[in-house]
Order: structure tokens, then C-alpha cells, then sequence
């Protein structure tokens, strides 16, 4: 007599669990208009995407599934919580839209095209944060992809890492450009990956120092309201060789994007 698979165990701790609506909407945004996300989507012959540690409710993981479905229609969506209590809440208010399981990092033994993990291992320290993502990795589709991120509690500020299966990819600071005096304003939402980078003689450090600058420098720009401020900011930096992203289109959210290798962490991290 064959049994039934076993199911992993889940890995991790529980979260606090804060969540709000529309709180995840800059990283949304982000990921359904960036090309390497809708290129391993709508080529994968099982587009799963799984939110991971979606918190006390559901909201943030029903928005992901709407707006991913602009890319493709057929995605699944699974939601991954740690805590019993919170996937009996979510699997009574979710609906048909989205699945909802017990599951950390090790993804209760799916394995996803894109994961996002969202307000998770900020929670963490940084220590366990190599583990983590080495723990998801692994259970990766081929070209899949993950999203470790952090953001205040009304998504104004966001930053976060994309990943692969090799490792980081890029850092992308996100916001609304009407609630920032500088760029470095979002150094407080920095993934616990970088945060404790952020110190002269550290990439990270130099990237912001250089954003705030360039910031400056184009305030005349202001008088046109400050999203095309921010556009003028990236110009300059990527005349200064900061390897900037060109945005897609012309986004309400600020957005940076510069590849990992800009930002990596150099030597140890500070105490």
C-alpha cells in the first residue's frame, strides 16, 4: 500500500502578522509590468505563485492574484502562512480565487514560478536571512523567481531584492515621491538583507548618498511635482555610471533599480 507524500514541516517562526489593503501595491505594480517576471510566468507550464506570510488576513494575498492575472489569466496563487489560526481565516474569507495553506520557507513542497515575501524576514535577524533564502531557492521551478521585501505600514516606502536561483538579482527602492524629503528617506524599509549596510564605505550607503545628491541637484525639476523630479534624479545617476534602470514606462511610484553588484554587502556587517 503506497502512502500519501508527506508534507515538509514548516520552517520559520510566526510573524507579527500586520497587513492592510493596498499595502503591497508599488511591488505589484512592479512585478506585473518587469520582464523577467512576465517572461517566467507566461513561459512556465505551472505558473504558481505563492505569497508567503501574508499576515493576520488575506487582503494583500487576494491583490497579488488579481493584478498577477493581468499576465496570465491561468496563474495560481497559493498563500503561505505558518500560523494554523491565520489559514483557517484566510481559507473562510478567501474564496475560490486563491489557495491557502500551512507553510515557512521551505514552501510546503511546491514549487513556484514567483514567490514574494513580504514584511517576513525583516522580522528576522539578519543571520538567518542566508538560510532562508537558500531554504526557497531550492525550491524554485527552473527561472523561477523571489521577492524579499519591506515596506511602512501604508506602502508608501518599499524596497526589495529579487532573486533567483543563483542568488540576488537587483535592489528596487520604491515610492510615492509626494511623501519623501530624499531618497534616503527609505533607507528605514531597507530588506534586513542591506539594512545594516547602510553605513559610509558600504555600497548601499554610497548609492543613497549619491541618490540624495542627485535629488538636489534637480530641485528645479520640483516645480513640475516631484515624480518628475525623481525621473530627472535617475538620469543623473545613471550619468554618474550607478547602472540605473531605465523605468518600463512612466510610473505614479518612484522606482531605482540597480543590479545586486551595486549594492552588495562588502566584508561584515556592522554590530
Amino acid at each position: 500500500m503506497t502512502g500519501s507524500p508527506s508534507i515538509p514541516r514548516p520552517v520559520g517562526a510566526v510573524t507579527r502578522g500586520t497587513t492592510g489593503y493596498n499595502r503591497l501595491r508599488r511591488s505589484d505594480r512592479w512585478l506585473v509590468h518587469e520582464p523577467r517576471v512576465r517572461t517566467a510566468l507566461r513561459s512556465a507550464n505551472d505558473p504558481l505563485v505563492i505569497d508567503l506570510g501574508y499576515g493576520a488576513l488575506p487582503v494583500t494575498t487576494l491583490e497579488l492574484a488579481s493584478r498577477m492575472r493581468i499576465v496570465r489569466p491561468d496563474l495560481r496563487v497559493v498563500g503561505l502562512e505558518i500560523h494554523p489560526e491565520r489559514v483557517a481565516t484566510a481559507r473562510a474569507l478567501g474564496g475560490s480565487a486563491v489557495e491557502f495553506a500551512l507553510g515557512g520557507f521551505e514552501l510546503a513542497g511546491l514549487r513556484p514560478v514567483l514567490v514574494r515575501a513580504f514584511n517576513v524576514l525583516r522580522q528576522y535577524p539578519v543571520q538567518a536571512v542566508p538560510d532562508a533564502w537558500a531554504t526557497m531557492r531550492r525550491q524554485l521551478s527552473p527561472g523561477g523567481l523571489i521577492v524579499d521585501g519591506t515596506c511602512d505600514e501604508l506602502g508608501r516606502r518599499c524596497c526589495w531584492v529579487l532573486l533567483d536561483a543563483t542568488g540576488p538579482v537587483s535592489l528596487t527602492l520604491a515610492c510615492d515621491p509626494f511623501a519623501i524629503d530624499r531618497p534616503s528617506d527609505l533607507a528605514e524599509r531597507l530588506p534586513k538583507v542591506l539594512i545594516h549596510h547602510n553605513v559610509p564605505g558600504q555600497p548601499v550607503h554610497t548609492l543613497l548618498t549619491a541618490a540624495d545628491r542627485a535629488w538636489a541637484s534637480v530641485a528645479g525639476h520640483g516645480v513640475f511635482g516631484p515624480r518628475v523630479r525623481w525621473r530627472a534624479m535617475l538620469e543623473l545617476l545613471r550619468d554618474e555610471g550607478f547602472g540605473v534602470q531605465p523605468p518600463r514606462r512612466r510610473m505614479r511610484d518612484g522606482v531605482l533599480t540597480v543590479a545586486w553588484s551595486t549594492v552588495a554587502p562588502t566584508g561584515h556587517a556592522p554590530d
